[in-house]
């Protein structure tokens, strides 16, 4: 009765590791999914005027206050062409620590 405990145990420890592992690489493609979604998107603002204009309407036009209206326009410049990857390693303004 022991061994049947055990080797039951033993199972259960193996379907319990097999599904960390791929709920780990579901993550991970999700993530990797998503990074390429971002840089989709951010080639679109920066390669499209008509759908930069729309999105900055979208996103900026309620704001009323003038400076977050300001900082939101600003969200929008693509300093000079589709970002690099270079670019997307980095940090953005609000979060990097001064």
């Amino acid at each position: 009765m022991r061994t049947g405990y055990w080797t039951c145990l033993a199972a259960a420890g193996l379907v319990l590791v097999a599904g960390t592992a791929s709920a780990q690489r579901a993550a991970n493609e999700s993530a990797e999914q998503n990074v390429r979604q971002s840089q989709q998107y951010e080639s679109l603002v920066c390669s499209n005027p008509s759908f930069r204009a729309k999105r900055i309407q979208q996103e900026c036009g309620p704001i009323s206050d003038p400076q977050l209206h300001q900082s939101c326009l600003a969200s929008f410049d693509c300093g000079g062409g589709a970002p690099t990857a270079r670019k997307w390693r980095k940090a953005p303004p609000s979060e990097t620590i001064r």
